[in-house]
């Protein structure tokens, strides 16, 4: 339709806002000479800019011990995808208390695609996102293992009890803060967005404060690697939101399988394509994937369920 807004300008224009977050951001150039490519450019980084700033004002996690029921169908202004997708991500979420829901062995696992939200006995939450596997112990209501997948914890402060998470030979203790965790192919990834939480204290001890992430692998040589995280975006998959700032496609399209359970293979010739930027997981998933390739400068092709990118 000649009045729909350009998806690779909506799309660009969150690039700049997510680039710009960096205080070592300096393309202001670069900007410049984008918003002056096309009169629409100005209006549309003004209204990704204004929905972004409304992002705080969000819940940070579902509702606990609630069930979201998905909306009636409707058909969403594309002026306003952005707001739209964040909101859609939400949908199908699903929060319970621990008691009485969870396996006899304390073990959930949740579908690619499906979110849990658990309240423990102490008043943390756990966020469990899509394609995860995590054991709670009634016998240590302070810890949690992480077999795979990802979750955001929500540690409720005790002095002198601090909450332990396992996950691989790792071992995250907290005494009260807010932090994702990752765990793929014999990789942990953890980035804190509130308080301080120490990275296996009795061999690597990391500490690591608010806007502090590292990544360790198994068996490495090498201590992990510490670096720089939005605080903002640490467990964005909750709403639907992911940022990346050279990624291999390939973290991405796990990231994109676990969270919205899209199926994204990718070919031999883009395997080292690394990629930076922000995708909003749209409730049409293929725009979420051409969005994907637009800001990688690959080309997506539809295959049987899922997408291949290739070259």
């Amino acid at each position: 339709m000649p009045d729909e807004p350009n998806r690779a300008a909506e799309a660009r224009a969150i690039d700049w806002l997510v680039r710009q977050r960096d205080p070592a951001f300096d393309d202001w150039d670069g900007f410049t000479e984008w918003l002056a490519e096309d009169a629409s450019h100005a209006a549309v980084y003004d209204a990704i800019a204004s929905l972004d700033r409304d992002l705080d004002a969000l819940p940070r996690t579902p509702p606990i011990a609630m069930i979201a029921e998905a909306p009636p169908p409707r058909r969403l202004s594309r002026r306003r995808w952005f707001g739209g997708a964040i909101a859609a991500a939400l949908i199908g979420a699903v929060g319970l208390s621990v008691p009485g829901l969870l396996g006899s062995d304390g073990r959930i696992e949740t579908a690619a695609g499906e979110h849990r939200a658990i309240t423990l006995a102490d008043g943390s939450t756990i966020d469990i996102n899509g394609g995860s596997v995590i054991e709670i112990d009634d016998d240590r209501p302070r810890f949690a293992r992480l077999e795979s997948g990802e979750a955001m914890f929500r540690v409720a402060h005790r002095d002198g009890d601090p909450f332990v998470v396992e996950t691989g030979g790792a071992r995250i203790v907290d005494l009260g803060t807010a932090f994702n965790v990752v765990r793929r192919d014999r990789t942990t990834s953890v980035a804190v967005s509130e308080g301080v939480v120490l990275y296996n204290p009795d061999r690597d001890n990391v500490r690591l404060t608010a806007g502090k992430g590292l990544d360790a692998r198994d068996g490495a040589s090498a201590p992990p690697v510490v670096k720089d995280v939005d605080i903002a975006h640490v467990g964005g998959w909750r709403s639907g939101l992911l940022v990346y700032n050279g990624a291999p496609l390939s973290v991405v399209a796990e990231d994109l399988r676990r969270t919205a359970a899209i199926q994204i293979r990718i070919a031999p010739n883009a395997a080292a394509v690394s990629f930076r930027g922000a995708l909003i997981v749209d409730k049409d998933r293929g725009r979420t994937v051409a969005d994907l390739a637009a800001l990688s400068g690959t080309r997506a092709e539809r295959r049987g369920e899922g997408w291949i990118l290739t070259r």
